[in-house]
């Protein structure tokens, strides 16, 4: 074989051999352009919504009929300018009879409690429908109060803004617990003995 010959083979090689590599990083290469357009993104994870906490404060649309129902003693104030009299006030469901000094009252008493506080309204006088006639009588009279009961006794005062200033205070309670001695806390000495003259 002449040397000419063995020259174009071995350069034929070489040539097929770069033409292969350099076709290959092509396919290489578009490969991972292709890769690159297709692939999709992943999604990120979804954020849990957090849940509502409950601030651990009252419904104010939440209202409970409150029974006052019950025996009370303690002085009555009606607003009328007059000191507050001895009265006893006796709730049973929604009536309630008020008696203080000669004078007894009747009417209805509804209480109803929001977020802790009870309001109540009174309406004094004979709840009987009146016959019907071209005059009737005027309406009766009501008062908004605001009460407080702890055990048995029953506190009952005006709400601001109220015309007519009525309350009810149970019989000893603003009476303050009589203040305590303190023992004294001083050593006495005990007597010395008389000294004997031998």
């Amino acid at each position: 074989m002449r040397k000419s010959t063995i020259y174009l083979y071995v350069l034929g090689l070489v040539v097929m051999c770069v033409v292969a590599l350099a076709s290959s990083g092509l396919v290489v290469s578009a490969q991972n352009a292709n890769s690159s357009t297709t692939t999709e993104a992943k999604p990120k994870p979804k954020k849990k919504k957090a849940m509502a906490k409950t601030s651990g404060r009252c419904d104010p649309a939440k209202q409970e009929q409150t029974d006052l129902s019950g025996t009370y003693t303690g002085k009555a104030n009606h607003g009328d300018g007059q000191p507050a009299q001895d009265a006893t006030l006796t709730i049973t469901g929604n009536n309630f009879t008020m008696t203080s000094g000669s004078e007894t009252h009747n009417g209805r008493i509804t209480a109803v409690t929001t977020c802790g506080y009870i309001g109540v309204t009174m309406m004094m006088g004979d709840l009987t429908p009146p016959t019907p006639s071209p005059n009737p009588p005027a309406a009766l009279p009501a008062v908004s109060l605001r009460a407080k009961k702890v055990g048995d006794k029953l506190w009952l005062t005006s709400v601001p803004g109220e015309k007519m200033k009525v309350s009810f205070t149970p019989t000893g309670a603003s009476k303050s617990k009589p203040k305590r001695k303190k023992a004294s806390t001083k050593k006495t000495d005990a007597a010395a003995p008389a000294k004997t003259t031998p």
